[in-house]
């Protein structure tokens, strides 16, 4: 996702119009100021990521997944349906229209692997009274790099997703969920824990070489019955 340009802006001079301390001082703060924004734009991607505070969730970095090159053979592991449905009722009506809107926005992804209801099961789920929901709209884009990076997975093992466990959580839902952070990358909209049709050991390797040779930049989580994976743009490991 390209940012929006920026137009130049026009700096105020450097020379001082007389020889007073108040000029002097100006001057200073002026090219103090100029320096910290220069260290800024020469900052990396994984340096941005790292200083990305929770309380900007729209400054988080968003990792284009690449095309790199694969075996003609891999394709379709299982054509995904675009029908979504047998979630909650209760849940289901406090969605509203999102869920519509969201399950026309995954199926514009034209994943090859994932459907619109596996992403969807994600989120209809209920922990203790709370209720987990669909993403906000100004989040939707975000999931759809990691799910690109999934699917490729996906055909590169020639194994099927057998479950996303997780994906976008609300910051409710993931106060209760078990072992995870406060500042869960879940909460951006970035992460999805995933099972395949095979140990998730082996899907990890997978996705760690398929992200060293170049597919994207993100976190990748190895646990005992699935992996984590997130499209963050600094390569984490645990």
């Amino acid at each position: 996702m390209t940012d929006p340009q920026e137009q130049p802006t026009r700096h105020p001079s450097l020379i001082p119009t007389a020889n007073s301390s108040d000029s002097l001082s100006s001057r200073r703060k002026v090219i103090a100021t100029l320096g910290l924004a220069s260290a800024a734009l020469c900052a990396s991607p994984g340096k941005a990521s790292a200083m990305w505070k929770w309380g900007a969730i729209n400054d988080v970095p968003v990792v284009k997944v690449k095309t790199i090159p694969s075996d003609s053979r891999f394709g379709k592991v299982a054509a995904p349906s675009q029908k979504v449905g047998g979630f909650p009722e209760d849940w289901v009506r406090l969605q509203g229209r999102n869920l519509k809107n969201y399950t026309n926005y995954l199926n514009s992804l034209k994943l090859r692997n994932i459907s619109a209801q596996d992403v969807i099961a994600a989120h209809a789920k209920e922990r203790g009274s709370v209720w987990n929901a669909l993403p906000p709209r100004e989040l939707w884009v975000r999931m759809g790099y990691t799910l690109r990076v999934i699917d490729r997975i996906s055909s590169e093992m020639r194994t099927p997703v057998k479950e996303i466990v997780s994906a976008y959580r609300t910051p409710a839902y993931n106060a209760r969920c078990r072992g995870a952070r406060r500042q869960s990358w879940h909460l951006a909209n970035v992460a999805v824990d995933v099972q395949f049709d095979t140990s998730a050991r082996n899907v990890t390797s997978a996705t760690r070489s398929l992200r060293d040779r170049g597919l994207f930049k993100g976190g990748v989580g190895s646990y005992s019955s699935f992996t984590h994976i997130d499209t963050r743009g600094q390569n984490v490991n645990w």
